[in-house]
């Protein structure tokens, strides 16, 4: 009798403990994967693969938003955990990370680092700003209203000497891609963190070089010209093969060095720029593959990116007025409007009514008004 009650005291507790570590692994898994829950965005695909549903118009463009779609924010960037994130996983880029692990893991077992700032992470309310390149923010004087911010992002190489009356001095993050980068290392604020938005298997590649102190290997002339054409032809996907040159794909010249160490270097979470594309602007699905008119704009990923991470959020230096072909193109150059051709890989007008529901809805606050 004595061992019989034992037996079961023993396999009562047993089944405890086994209660005890399923909900332990339970809540640890949706710590996790919080960010990957659709709830707040009930969405279907039709044959095209545009975005449908109750959220949305018959173009595919958001009725209605708030910060209530961004409930349970995606994280800024990729960290050693990548691999289990399932909005990724199964897309190549630049809308995930299919095919890059092995390059992803050794770039993140040098960088080692997967946040933002201590201090930046402790901050109870975070209000960011998107510094966009537009010729629109000349003459502005907002330079002290963007160093306001507790997180100012700025955009590929827009400089930032020389222009502080108008554009700021702090940057906190420079999101960019290897031909956006700058190539001279002087030019690099020395407190920033350098994040890459992978938009191509070859972009990753390059920045294990950079991270890995390598010498990256360049383009000749005839590749380089090669890549200007291909870029303006719908081409298939790369499948991610890491036996081609770093070189190989890109459609201008790209940094060779980037004055950062590895603890100051980043990859963009790619659900960001799946999420502009299909979910907010509505581009066209071509089956999760790069293709004509579906990828989002540097700037429109910035952003969706600060609506995940931020409590408040500002744009300037965004928008680009047609109507006026003398205006300068951007704020730190003499290039003028009327340059502007059409994209091949952007389709800007949906972007631009993305963002003008976004400030309509005051969402986000547009500083110079250029939106």
């Amino acid at each position: 009798m004595g061992l019989l009650v034992f037996v079961r005291n023993l396999l009562l507790a047993l089944c405890l403990l086994l209660v005890l570590g399923f909900l332990y692994y339970s809540a640890w898994k949706l710590h996790l994967l919080q960010w990957e829950d659709s709830d707040s965005l009930l969405l279907s695909l039709d044959s095209a693969g545009q975005a449908l549903g109750t959220e949305y118009d018959r173009l595919g463009f958001l009725l209605k938003l708030d910060s209530k779609l961004f409930s349970k924010p995606a994280p800024m960037f990729l960290d050693d955990s990548f691999r289990k994130w399932a909005r990724i996983r199964e897309f190549v880029p630049p809308f995930g990370i299919k095919g890059q692990d092995n390059l992803i893991k050794a770039i993140l077992s040098v960088t080692k680092e997967y946040r933002l700032t201590p201090a930046l992470d402790s901050l109870h309310c975070r209000r960011c700003i998107i510094v966009g390149n537009g010729g629109v923010l000349a003459n502005k004087s907002l330079g002290s209203r963007i160093d306001d911010y507790d997180i100012v992002v700025r955009l590929n190489s827009a400089p930032v000497k020389g222009f502080e009356r108008d554009v700021g001095s702090k940057t906190t993050l420079r999101i960019t891609y290897p031909e956006g980068a700058m190539q001279r290392p002087e030019q690099y604020e020395r407190d920033s963190l350098f994040v890459l938005a992978g938009f191509k298997w070859q972009d990753f590649k390059w920045l294990k070089y950079i991270v890995y102190k390598e010498r990256v290997p360049l383009p000749s002339k005839a590749k380089c010209r090669q890549c200007q054409v291909d870029s303006k032809q719908e081409r298939r996907q790369k499948s991610g093969s890491e036996a081609q040159s770093a070189s190989d794909g890109f459609w201008k010249s790209v940094a060779t060095r980037v004055p950062k160490e590895p603890p100051e270097i980043r990859i963009l979470n790619p659900y960001f720029i799946q999420e502009a594309a299909f979910t907010l602007i509505g581009l066209p699905f071509n089956n999760g593959l790069m293709g004509r008119g579906n990828i989002p704009t540097l700037g429109s990923v910035a952003v969706t990116m600060a609506l995940h991470g931020c409590d408040e959020v500002a744009v300037a230096g965004f928008g680009y007025d047609m109507n006026t072909p003398n205006a300068p193109l951007h704020y730190y150059e003499t290039v003028r409007m009327a340059a502007i051709q059409e994209s091949w890989t952007h389709n800007i007008q949906r972007e631009k009514e993305f963002l003008r529901k976004l400030v309509k809805a005051r969402v986000i606050t547009d500083l110079s008004s250029g939106i």
